[in-house]
């Protein structure tokens, strides 16, 4: 594992093809998620759906950007049903990485019991390089870890496609 951690955006816009992020939990407690996430509770009803909106002026430039010069973003969950309030709250904010050029699949895991996946998230960048997403037991971030050694990238982006290849495509999966 390489000790170094360039941040996210550094990382996508060294990328030329191929971003592809895998999720596998079902929920997660990110700081600057939790008042957003905490009216998503009390009412039902996600607010940030602007993709030019102030929440998301960090991510939907930089993907559209990325998106724009031909790099294929696609991203895949796996998810318990029924889904928990979480995921219920993120798929209603997935019309927003939608409308920023992402592709977006959702797999229920009882479909992925028979696929071999890595212990934690991970964006895997142009096939060679990952960054895998560490968070405690609560949900919270426990930082990024790259990892260029090239057995663990074959594994998850054989991971990843194996996902990818049974997941429902966000138009199709209802929460």
């Amino acid at each position: 594992m390489m000790q170094n951690v360039p941040a996210f955006s550094e990382l996508l816009a060294d990328t030329r093809y191929s971003a592809v992020h895998l999720e596998m939990r079902d929920s997660y407690g990110i700081a600057s998620e939790a008042a957003e996430f905490a009216e998503y509770e009390r009412t039902g009803v996600r607010s940030d759906l602007d993709p030019d909106g102030e929440g998301w002026s960090d991510w939907v430039p930089m993907i559209r950007s990325a998106v724009a010069r031909g790099v294929v973003v696609r991203r895949a969950r796996i998810v318990s049903e029924p889904v928990s309030t979480y995921i219920r709250y993120e798929h209603a904010g997935t019309v927003v990485n939608l409308a920023a050029g992402e592709q977006v699949r959702w797999l229920p895991r009882r479909r992925a019991s028979d696929l071999a996946l890595p212990g934690n998230d991970f964006w895997l960048f142009d096939g060679r390089v990952l960054r895998f997403n560490h968070f405690t037991g609560d949900g919270a971030s426990g930082g990024p870890e790259m990892c260029g050694d090239q057995a663990v990238v074959k594994l998850c982006a054989e991971a990843f496609e194996a996902v990818w290849a049974r997941a429902v495509p966000h138009e199709q999966y209802f929460v």
